[in-house]
């Protein structure tokens, strides 16, 4: 079973990744283009973050297990 935290930093590690593909002069401008293209709607480390802080205060009102967390360890 995935945990939210464990979900938050995969998600910006993904981040990371596309965006170290995209400025890796050595890919194919295909797989560079492909990597900007994605970047252009995913959501930034602080979106990610901030939206765990969001489900983690709704959680502790509600009792429901959050999608995403505030910390990535």
């Amino acid at each position: 079973m995935t945990m939210p935290h464990e979900r938050s930093r995969a998600i910006v590690q993904t981040q990371e990744f596309l965006e170290q593909l995209s400025r890796d002069a050595s890919q194919s401008e295909d797989v560079r283009k492909s990597a900007i293209h994605l970047l252009r709607h995913y959501p930034s480390k602080i979106e990610v973050l901030m939206q765990g802080r969001i489900q983690e205060g709704l959680a502790a009102k509600y009792g429901y297990q959050p999608f995403l967390c505030s910390k990535l360890d």
